[in-house]
């Protein structure tokens, strides 16, 4: 990319061909989503193609802005129940069965439609804990609509109205690649299972992203601390898995590699349930993977705004996640922010890389942050440093020693000791970070401190002689 762009003046920031372009379409895509065809999407459009001054880019643009609004209010549309009442009959499981304020939230697709049931009784949880997506249940019940708060806050997952259950019956294999989902990730249950149930539950979500069996009060510290974001699986599980198969891939002629390469992204997609974040590391991986074979230009910034357009795109509904927006963030701070972060953090040593992606993370994450949670934990900064290269470990190594030692038996204890020493690790710094919270106006000063730091080394680096010639991308090296 430097070499690109080295050795003479620098190309205008909205010049064509530019990550930029990319980055403002999706920006403004995103507001189509959002916000439909109302005056903020058009002096969007209107500053976006001022600024290209492309015929091209702006016939793109429009056009791609004009299916999102079509598409988000089909979608909206669609989030009223096509029919409500009595029902008895076969339903599928849409979502894995999640424990949440002292019951189980099982979410049912009925005649093509998905309604959210609540289980309270200790009978009906433990029965449908044992539910997996894609299973097939015999329900009867009653399809009821819900309230208006409740409903925009399900919609995100195309939750269109409740079920009040009065029997479940006999349950049923879903579809073959459901099934073979389905096994694999009980594969990796059995494996983690010789851990201690928190730590097991811990070990999951690091490997799978599946955070259903983690008490609440690791929950409650994971968030406080800044690394809830470990359980969620996202681009870097997705490089471990490609990584891991790069040997075999390497191997294939440039067609079948390709091929290879997007289906194994595409089934672990499927086996971490595709989630939001996992949907935008996939989309992501798949658009790198055919802009290497066909040769054309694969910088993040490009292939992040590319992926939130398509998936915009195909799901509107995506654009109510706040799952979505964090993990989009979180990139968009590492491959935008983390760079020029890294490399004013230079005095800093060895110490320039973890601090300056970890920041640039945090800097993406903040506006959601702060608008949903209310705050945005300094002490997370450091929690972050210390656990994402121990639960990147646990990540790379836990998945393949998992699945060896949900089938291996008396071997597995042994096998899953680097696992068991990984998650101990990660939950400590959970425990730490969360008792070291900091009340607001700490937060605050903690926050003002780590501006004096960067402010401060980026002194001292412009200071350093030949300081305006270093161009390089400290990422990259």
């Amino acid at each position: 990319m430097t070499g690109r762009r080295g050795g003479g003046a620098r190309r205008r920031f909205l010049a064509p061909g530019e990550p930029a372009v990319a980055i403002v379409a999706a920006v403004v895509v995103s507001i189509a989503v959002w916000r439909g065809a109302g005056p903020e999407l058009f002096v969007a459009v209107g500053v976006a193609v001022a600024g290209v001054r492309r015929a091209a880019f702006a016939v793109v643009l429009v056009t791609c802005c004009a299916v999102g609004v079509v598409r988000a209010d089909r979608e909206d549309a669609g989030l009223q129940p096509d029919r409500l009442g009595p029902f008895a009959g076969w339903a599928t499981v849409a979502l894995d069965p999640a424990p949440a304020h002292g019951a189980t939230r099982v979410v049912l697709q009925i005649e093509g439609e998905r309604f959210e049931a609540w289980e309270r009784g200790r009978a009906a949880r433990l029965r449908v804990g044992e539910w997996n997506q894609g299973d097939v249940v015999w329900a009867v019940g009653e399809r009821v609509p819900l309230d208006g708060d409740r409903a925009g806050r399900v919609a995100w997952q195309h939750v269109v109205g409740g079920f009040d259950r009065e029997y479940y019956g006999d349950r049923v294999p879903g579809r073959p690649l459901a099934v073979a989902a389905n096994r694999v990730r009980r594969l990796v249950a059995d494996g983690t299972g010789v851990l201690p149930a928190p730590r097991a539950a811990l070990a999951r979500g690091l490997i799978i992203g599946d955070d259903r069996d983690q008490p609440p009060d690791m929950v409650e510290r994971f968030r406080v601390s800044g690394l809830s974001h470990l359980t969620a699986v996202s681009g870097q599980n997705v490089a471990f898995v490609v990584a891991a198969a790069g040997p075999l891939l390497r191997r294939l002629r440039p067609g079948p590699r390709l091929f290879a390469t997007v289906a194994l992204i595409g089934w672990f997609v499927v086996l971490t349930r595709a989630e939001p974040s996992i949907l935008r590391a996939g989309t992501m991986a798949g658009v790198g993977a055919v802009a290497f074979a066909t040769g054309r230009e694969r910088e993040p910034p490009r292939l992040l705004a590319i992926s939130v357009i398509g998936l915009l795109l195909v799901d509107p509904l995506l654009v109510r996640s706040i799952g979505f927006w964090l993990s989009v963030g979180a990139t968009a701070g590492v491959t935008m922010l983390a760079p020029t972060l890294v490399r004013v953090l230079k005095p800093l040593g060895r110490l320039a890389l973890p601090l300056g992606v970890t920041l640039g993370a945090q800097i993406g994450v903040a506006v959601p942050s702060l608008l949903v949670f209310g705050r945005l934990s300094a002490v997370g900064t450091v929690a972050n440093l210390a656990a994402v290269p121990v639960a990147g470990a646990v990540m790379l190594y836990g998945l393949p020693a998992s699945l060896l030692a949900g089938a291996a038996g008396l071997t597995a204890p042994a096998l899953m000791i680097p696992v068991d020493l990984g998650v101990r690790w990660v939950d400590g710094v959970a425990r730490v970070a969360a008792r070291l919270d900091p009340p607001p106006t700490l937060n605050a000063a903690g926050w003002i401190l780590v501006v004096g730091v960067v402010a401060r080394c980026t002194r001292r680096t412009a200071e350093r002689p030949g300081a305006g010639r270093e161009r390089d991308d400290p990422l990259s090296q």
